[in-house]
């Protein structure tokens, strides 16, 4: 019986009597429709082009310069990577976090040299010359476990037991299996654009962005962020805690407190030093803190208060969002919605007067925004004593036009973000911006009654704000705190995975839905009951005892 492929948005359609994949569906839809194709969306459900379809379905095709398309890049990429180090080097190559517009890989074994980037380079070049097909394959649980155990690699077969999944999706290049958590390129042909730069101990693997799909963008990163992974890595390694299998491990032989603790005890020890950093600093009179949403700057301004009030000090807090434009005047984007993620969003004009006059010495009613009405109140009374420190957090706390009206010598930056995470295995990371996109998805449904399926319709264009106006001005900071916890995914995942399973799957998000999902199956479950009431992740989950 013949069944009809419905192109979305398209009026084109494909009738067949036959299973067809995305393939067949392409050449029969002409040359229009190839270009940079990657994978393609089944009823909602993101596959690769070698996916048959038997029955009547919608689909559309992902390009590469698409979000979903660039992640089956960037993941295709790391599949090559694995291959070539084994290749050419006889080494395992493991994936410790994302930098820049890349990933930070080290060898098992010793640091990575110029020569080894040099060999990996032409081998992956040569790779992709070749055009290797890149299967998937179904496998039982079993026969996946030897494969990946002969392949010297135990700890991902140990996550096929410990995520119970039978059977286990994974792909073939060559010779090489394969698990990343999510679909792949269909060959080696289609990945003709990396780069590969020595960085720290290890190497940075690049890829085309969304701003730059043709090409790779220049490599900068921080100085800064290598001591935050190294920092990272000790921590992870007094901790025992390498990858997912490890946080299992530590579930099962009843240790989550002591790790609970721990990692706690770290985040304090961190934040202690720099408010005295910031208290031994003479002549300085303001902190400002960044970051983007989800990245916990709350927990952390109000607990450096305490710190500093330890140290001494004594705290005020001006609060950035209380400067925004009254409604009628904030700016819109490109589709006619208010966007407050602009500097222009802020009331510069009267921060500005105000912070002239509060440096002065001079006392300053400052206002309340009434996020109801939308429009400034007159808000409280601030007037800086000799050892008073103006603590003022917002996303737009580095900016330039901000650091420029506090005198020189006067401020202190931070930027406050979950910079790191434990790695589900040794070849795939879990996302910075997946943490704090499941972090704003409990909050957002505890506190505003959003749904997940509204918070991931959203949640782009937050990101696009993120890299427009924050972390290009991350390097204006005196300090990067990485607020990061090891535990915090298996906390997170009894509250996210009910409200993701509620996402409409005739949603444009359903497939992000499915994404996290997939990602969450690996977590195990952390109970929430002996962690602090201080703690960062109780500005998401509930029952904190700061003001956040």
């Amino acid at each position: 019986m013949a069944f009809t492929v419905a192109i979305r948005n398209r009026k084109k359609y494909v009738t067949s009597e036959t299973p067809i994949n995305g393939h067949n569906v392409l050449a029969e839809l002409g040359p229009e429709y190839g270009g940079d194709v990657i994978a393609w969306r089944v009823n909602n459900y993101i596959r690769p082009l070698e996916w048959v379809v038997e029955d009547d379905a919608v689909v559309d095709f992902i390009p590469v310069s698409s979000p979903d398309g660039l992640r089956i890049y960037r993941r295709s990429l790391d599949f090559l990577l694995v291959i070539a180090c084994g290749k050419v080097l006889g080494r395992k190559a493991i994936l410790r976090h994302s930098i820049g517009e890349g990933h930070y890989w080290e060898f098992e074994d010793g640091a990575v040299t110029q020569a080894d980037v040099y060999k990996l380079h032409a081998a992956m070049s040569e790779m992709v010359r070749q055009d290797i097909p890149i299967c998937r394959k179904s496998l039982p649980i079993d026969k996946a476990r030897r494969i990946f155990e002969e392949q010297g690699e135990p700890e991902i077969a140990e996550l096929f037991v410990r995520a119970n999944m039978d059977p286990v999706e994974v792909y073939r290049c060559g010779e090489r299996f394969g698990y990343f958590c999510g679909t792949m390129a269909p060959s080696t042909g289609l990945l003709k654009t990396f780069d590969i730069v020595l960085f720290a101990h290890g190497m940075v693997l690049q890829f085309p962005t969304a701003d730059s799909p043709g090409g790779i963008p220049p490599f900068c990163a921080e100085p800064s962020l290598g001591n935050v992974f190294i920092e990272y890595a000790h921590w992870l390694k007094v901790l025992n805690l390498n990858y997912l299998s490890s946080l299992h491990r530590c579930v099962a032989d009843g240790k989550v407190q002591e790790l609970v603790l721990i990692s706690e005890a770290f985040y304090s020890q961190r934040l202690s030093r720099i408010a005295e950093e910031i208290a031994s600093r003479p002549g300085l009179k303001v902190v400002t803190i960044a970051g983007p949403s989800g990245s916990g700057k709350t927990t952390f301004s109000e607990r450096l208060k305490i710190q500093l009030i330890v140290c001494g000090k004594n705290p005020v807090t001006l609060p950035m969002d209380n400067y925004f434009v009254n409604r009628t005047q904030t700016p819109r984007d490109e589709n006619g919605e208010y966007d407050y993620e602009r500097l222009d969003a802020l009331d510069l004009d009267l921060l500005e007067d105000n912070l002239t006059h509060i440096l002065a010495g001079e006392e300053v009613v400052t206002p309340r925004f009434d996020f109801i009405k939308g429009e400034k109140q007159p808000g409280k009374v601030v007037r800086l004593g000799p050892s008073d420190i103006l603590i003022m957090e917002g996303i737009h706390g580095l900016n330039d036009r901000i650091v420029s009206m506090l005198p020189e010598g006067s401020r202190y930056g931070v930027f406050v973000s979950p910079l790191t995470g434990i790695c589900i295995d040794p070849h795939n990371r879990t996302s910075t911006g997946d943490n704090r996109l499941l972090r704003r998805i409990v909050r957002d449904y505890r506190t505003r009654g959003k749904s997940a399926q509204v918070t991931l319709e959203i949640y782009p264009k937050v990101m696009r704000g993120s890299m427009r106006y924050i972390f290009p001005y991350q390097s204006r900071a005196d300090v990067i705190f990485n607020s990061s916890l090891p535990y915090e995914l298996g906390v997170l995942k009894s509250y996210v995975e009910p409200l993701l399973h509620t996402v409409d799957d005739r949603s444009e998000v359903f497939s992000e839905a499915l994404r996290l999902l997939n990602i969450l199956r690996f977590v195990p479950s952390v109970h929430v009951d002996g962690i602090p009431n201080n703690s960062v992740i109780r500005e998401f989950i509930g029952g904190s005892c700061l003001d956040v």
